[in-house]
């Protein structure tokens, strides 16, 4: 008898002591990336489709999730800018671009950063959904555009090196 209980006792706590680990194993996996760092273009391994690419961009990330903050500046054939968008990873907001206001909805899907922002620019509505992703080593981020407007629809891919 003491010997079965014994046994009995080793495959409860093995069953348990695997279940841990998933556990433990499942809930490092789920680990959020953190953008924060300064951001350069990498025009080489962009896309940006017939839309004219930024002769150069850098973007200043500032990411405490749920809060995320871009400045970005970048200089374009048609001169300048720079802007600063705020995001919250778990619901909405609101920012300006160019006077007009820009309501997005950020959520997590794993990994990846889903940002889906709908504006309207000279009467021109326009939606971009954007998924942000960082490389392992934490010195790429990609974000994959999609936009749409009533022109067409058209994607992108900006790649950003860790500086």
């Amino acid at each position: 008898m003491i010997l079965k209980s014994s046994r009995r006792s080793s495959h409860v706590a093995g069953f348990v002591l695997c279940g841990l680990a998933a556990v433990l194993a499942g809930g490092q996996a789920q680990a959020k990336p953190n953008f924060t760092g300064e951001w350069k273009l990498n025009a080489s391994k962009s896309e940006f489709g017939p839309m004219p690419a930024p002769t150069s961009r850098t973007d200043k990330i500032a990411h405490s999730d749920p809060d995320l903050k871009v400045t970005t500046t970048q200089s374009t054939p048609n001169g300048d800018a720079t802007f600063e968008l705020k995001y919250t990873t778990d619901g909405e907001s609101t920012n300006q671009m160019r006077g007009n206001p820009v309501k997005s909805t950020s959520k997590w899907d794993g990994d990846t950063l889903i940002i889906t922002s709908k504006a309207s620019f000279n009467g021109t509505d326009i939606t971009f959904a954007d998924k942000w992703n960082l490389s392992e080593d934490g010195k790429v981020l990609t974000i994959s555009r999609h936009i749409t407007a009533p022109q067409g629809e058209l994607d992108q891919k900006i790649t950003l090196d860790k500086q």
